[in-house]
């Protein structure tokens, strides 16, 4: 039963994270300039991929009889490093805009990583490597485009 509670925990912490960078990227595509659009397409490219693995996490949520978690991090890291990619898109350069969307992407691949320290069945442990993997394609694209820049 523990380890239950402990799965949905993750999950549901998972979610959260998922759910920052969909408001986060929602809020740079809003942000972003429109001469910009390059950027806009990545970004609306990674809300759909936060869309996607939020709904494979509340699936499982869902599937141990839990209540799949609503709202976002707003005391942790992801949000702060969220709020400083929303102070970066006020005329600044893409250099500058993309190094701080590594950052947030950064903290997501931790946040994964340490959700695979726990004890989780299997099947879980899968899924949440895969998402990771997925992150991390979008880590090394976002890093590609800011070498671009630099």
């Amino acid at each position: 039963m523990q380890n239950t509670r402990d799965t949905i925990e993750v999950l549901n912490d998972l979610i959260q994270i998922n759910n920052d960078r969909i408001i986060g990227y929602e809020k740079a595509i809003r942000d972003t300039k429109p001469e910009d659009s390059d950027l806009k397409i990545l970004f609306a490219s990674m809300v759909a991929e936060s869309h996607r693995m939020k709904i494979a996490l509340a699936t499982e949520v869902q599937t141990l009889g839990a209540e799949i978690e609503q709202g976002t991090t707003t005391s942790g890291k992801i949000y702060r490093a969220w709020m400083e990619v929303k102070a970066v898109f006020s005329g600044h350069n893409r250099h500058t805009i993309l190094a701080n969307c590594e950052a947030v992407e950064d903290a997501a691949q931790r946040a994964y990583l340490t959700a695979m320290k726990h004890d989780l069945p299997a099947f879980i442990h899968d899924l949440l490597n895969r998402q990771q993997d997925t992150l991390q394609a979008s880590h090394e694209e976002v890093r590609s485009l800011r070498d671009q820049y630099a």
